[in-house]
């Protein structure tokens, strides 16, 4: 049995692909976990043994899959989910938690949807690589951040091309311009009051229209998207530097620094003062 551990992403500075999580578990007979849900994607893959998934749909319905080592099962943000352990042969999984601009599409690509989760590979060289790619993800806990989340791209390229031939979409799509529009108005503007206004304004779309854009292209709203973006630059402040609350505030567009906490806490689960004192680089 792999020996294995469970560790937390030590970089959240990412925004195309990020990982929060991975590890693994040898699970004991019908263990169970949830009902739950996840403020990210998360992918298992079943080494061993079988279990069952318990999975709403887009509709709402609870679906069963009874699933075997060599299938997979993606979670998605918001889902809720339930999965046991068979009770004579208990499964083996791993699994990474990732998220990022790009998935949500990505995803799309091949067929795998909140209503369409489990993962059945159709490229057995292609799946054997994305098994080794996954595998040192969890059990790397030394690796760098850019080690992990080259990693990261591998697994997914992996996946994609097991599942079956995915068709290369045109970097002309006027939706990639908007986006990368996007991307860089709030890379440049987050530390200022800037509303979802000013950014569809900035790229010459109308807030309704760019709304929808931006949520069919990414799977987040404009709204969701900005605000987890000032967390993670508040994030960066509050492990690297010696700055206040008010002041790390202030540098990721929060005039209130009550405002600011509240948001911080409602992403983190910690207030900023305790995240710092948790999370603090030695």
């Amino acid at each position: 049995m792999q020996d294995w551990q469970f560790s937390i992403f030590p970089n959240e500075t990412f925004i195309d692909l990020s990982l929060y999580q991975y590890g693994g578990e040898v699970c004991k007979p019908s263990h169970l976990f949830g009902p739950a849900t996840r403020n990210h994607y998360l992918f298992h893959y079943i080494l061993r043994g079988k279990g069952v998934l318990s999975a709403n749909n887009d509709k709402g319905a609870e679906i069963k899959y009874h699933l075997k080592a060599g299938d997979g099962f993606m979670i998605f943000p918001g889902q809720v989910t339930m999965y046991i352990a068979d009770e004579q042969d208990p499964w083996e999984y791993m699994w990474i938690e990732f998220d990022g601009l790009r998935v949500k599409e990505a995803l799309d690509t091949v067929g795998l949807t909140i209503s369409s989760p489990i993962y059945h590979y159709m490229y057995e060289d292609l799946h054997k690589e994305m098994v080794k790619n996954m595998v040192y993800i969890a059990t790397s806990k030394n690796a760098t951040p850019f080690d992990l989340i080259g990693h990261l791209y591998l697994v997914l390229d992996n996946m994609m091309r097991s599942i079956k031939v995915t068709e290369q979409h045109s970097g002309n799509r006027l939706a990639d311009f908007y986006m990368h529009e996007t991307m860089v108005f709030i890379e440049q503007n987050y530390m200022y009051n800037i509303s979802i206004e000013d950014i569809a304004n900035n790229i010459g779309l109308n807030r309704s229209y760019f709304g929808k854009l931006f949520k069919r292209e990414t799977g987040k709203t404009p709204q969701s998207f900005l605000l987890n973006y000032r967390m993670i630059k508040a994030s960066e402040y509050l492990k690297r530097t010696e700055m206040h609350i008010a002041d790390i505030s202030q540098a990721v567009g929060y005039e209130n620094q009550l405002h600011f906490s509240r948001a911080f806490k409602n992403v983190y689960g910690l207030s900023p003062m305790q995240w710092r004192k948790a999370n603090r680089e030695r």
